[in-house]
């Protein structure tokens, strides 16, 4: 058994878990935000706000990589303004990974915070501002710690769909070694030169996490409903 593991790199499992852990943080403090905006609005423009939000869910991973690549490319402004005043280049780099899996990956950290929001019992909401909390207090305090669930799935599925992201980050990144070689790219690989026990070897362990993060997830989401007399 242990021969089947010989020759097997840990490094793109590695890459892709930096990358997960780095998008899932960042995701967090940029939809926690939007999320609470989108629950408590009712403006005309949140239908529109939301379809934005949910636009990579739909869209071909080869249509947003190759509009997030050419953003990030020096044939942009964008890209020309990073490259020409920090030096910065945003493609075929982690720097790009990391982008590209934040537009890629955004729907799933917000769409579970929101619905988390919206399913708050507004009067502790209001008496938390009687009591005189600011508007982020009640955020961080109050609203947050009464929506485990929707908070966990947010974070836990968030890391597992950026974990299992392929063609973004193939087209934004490339395949280099140690730099922008995630798991998934390392298959496409094996597959692409016939090394098949390989692929096996490492689309095995990719099935195997996706599957402790779903299950985490349902069991974590279990017990809060058992806690608070769900069913």
């Amino acid at each position: 058994m242990s021969e089947l593991f010989v020759g097997i790199e840990l490094e793109p499992f590695l890459l892709s878990f930096k990358l997960a852990g780095l998008t899932t943080l960042i995701l967090f403090v940029i939809a926690l935000p939007l999320a609470w905006y989108l629950s408590q609005t009712r403006s005309k423009t949140k239908p529109f706000l939301e379809a934005i939000t949910a636009l990579p869910i739909v869209l071909p991973p080869s249509v947003l990589g190759f509009y997030i690549l050419w953003a990030l490319s020096y044939n942009s402004p964008i890209g020309a303004f990073f490259e020409e005043m920090f030096g910065i280049k945003l493609v075929f780099n982690f720097t790009g990974l990391v982008i590209a899996s934040c537009f890629y990956s955004l729907p799933f950290m917000v769409q579970p915070l929101q619905s988390g929001f919206e399913g708050l019992n507004k009067n502790m909401l209001d008496a938390s501002y009687i009591c005189g909390q600011g508007k982020w207090m009640t955020v961080l305090k109050v609203a947050l710690p009464n929506i485990k669930p929707a908070l966990m799935t947010a974070i836990i599925v968030t890391f597992a769909h950026t974990v299992g992201e392929f063609g973004v980050v193939l087209m934004v990144g490339g395949s280099i070694p140690g730099e922008t070689k995630v798991a998934s790219v390392a298959i496409y690989e094996m597959v692409e030169i016939m090394d098949y026990q390989t692929a096996h070897i490492y689309s095995a362990i990719m099935v195997i996490i996706s599957f402790l993060v779903l299950l985490s997830v349902y069991i974590f989401n279990r017990k809060q409903n058992k806690k608070f007399g769900g069913f």
